[in-house]
């Protein structure tokens, strides 16, 4: 999950700024879970990172402990930390850039623990939003030097520390949070978070299903366990998290055309013209690529959707169709006009840009479609399914 950064953004507002008109859609929320604020990303590739910790700052106000801001970048910078150790021992062979899974932040939180955004902004180089072009491509400029190399010295990792240092700020042993002194594992110890109630799910059909794989995308450099289920039980197990209490952190591909920000919703309309009110097939024969696209993704009215399977889904993950590039939160149910389920979804783009604060509705055929994994809370999950997965 990474791609999704300023130059993404643009190229989206760009192509619906083409293909869509004002968004025809209502929506009224069935179920809307305690969130914290909307947080900026910005120019970074750290989806993976806000959308997790968002997670888990709803999880605190599930349990009702309050609202916290904890720190993004604290987990992005140990994340890099063991990025490179790894790329070194693979002699750089595996992916190392600002990408990342919801594995990431548990892995932190469980071995490093967690810190306030007070604590640490990440935000030693001159700017005041998060802008990681330079020190993406300094970072990667440094391992594969190190790399190159064949041999390594005695003080790389020190080195490679003191890069992170520069841009992210000293990493925090010690600091004070409302009055009290607190290490990083002393910290997360006080939130009372237990990182084995968390797992990540997903439904691909080149695994076994009701057992863990390793899930085979680029961010996924930590080689972290998926559980694999079938595709609507992936969809139930997001029903039951969010009826019950629990939000649930998204991995997706928001490269669709059908992902739209300026509107807010994220949809997959069917390109059958049967389903294209109004339109006779000579007259659709008659139209360009183009003009079939617009009157496909056009927003200005529901469309019905397609019916996903799980070997369209399959298909679409085989053919690099679908990709993990972006990282959401999903917070609540709701249904359209018509009926048509949807998704209440948490960005980390900001509150601007779309016209729900930045949020959006993603519908249910969208996320059987589309999402590479979801993290939930172990008691989100379905009895029975819990069950044929071995979870406790």
């Amino acid at each position: 999950m990474k791609r999704i950064v300023f130059s993404m953004l643009l190229s989206s507002f760009l192509v619906t700024g083409i293909l869509a008109q004002e968004s025809g859609y209502s929506f009224t929320d069935q179920i809307s879970l305690p969130a914290t604020p909307v947080k900026n990303q910005n120019r970074s590739g750290t989806c993976w990172s806000f959308s997790g910790i968002s997670f888990f700052e709803s999880e605190l106000l599930r349990e009702g402990k309050g609202e916290y801001d904890l720190s993004e970048m604290y987990v992005v910078r140990t994340s890099y930390a063991k990025k490179a150790v790894k790329y070194a021992r693979m002699h750089g062979t595996i992916n190392f850039d600002a990408g990342g899974a919801f594995n990431d932040v548990t892995n932190t939180m469980s071995s490093l623990g967690i810190v306030p955004e007070s604590a640490y902004p990440g935000l030693s180089y001159g700017e005041k939003k998060h802008v990681h072009g330079e020190l993406n491509d300094a970072f990667k400029a440094y391992m594969s030097s190190i790399i190159g190399n064949k041999k390594l010295s005695t003080a790389w990792d020190e080195g490679f520390e003191g890069l992170l240092d520069a841009y992210f700020g000293t990493y925090p042993e010690n600091f004070t949070y409302k009055g009290k002194a607190y290490t990083p594992e002393s910290f997360e110890t006080s939130l009372g978070l237990d990182m084995d109630d968390y797992v990540m799910i997903t439904s691909f059909s080149h695994h076994p299903f009701y057992k863990p794989f390793i899930l085979e995308v680029p961010d996924n450099w930590a080689w972290g366990d998926v559980y694999n289920v079938k595709i609507d039980e992936m969809t139930d197990v997001i029903d039951y998290s969010l009826e019950h209490g629990y939000t649930v952190a998204w991995a997706t591909d928001v490269s669709e055309k059908g992902f739209s920000w300026r509107n807010g919703i994220a949809v997959v309309p069917s390109e059958d013209i049967a389903d294209i009110e109004g339109l006779e097939r000579t007259k659709w024969d008659e139209l360009s690529d183009r003009e079939k696209s617009a009157l496909i993704y056009d927003f200005s009215i529901p469309h019905k959707e397609k019916v996903i399977t799980q070997e369209m889904r399959q298909f679409a993950f085989d053919n690099f169709e679908t990709t993990d590039d972006h990282g959401m939160h999903i917070t609540g149910m709701a249904k359209d006009q018509n009926g048509t389920p949807f998704y209440l979804v948490k960005n980390s783009w900001g509150t601007t840009g779309s016209p729900y604060n930045g949020y959006l509705y993603a519908s249910k055929a969208y996320v059987k479609y589309k999402t590479t994994s979801i993290l939930v809370n172990k008691n989100g999950i379905p009895p029975a399914l819990r069950k044929k997965l071995g979870l406790k």
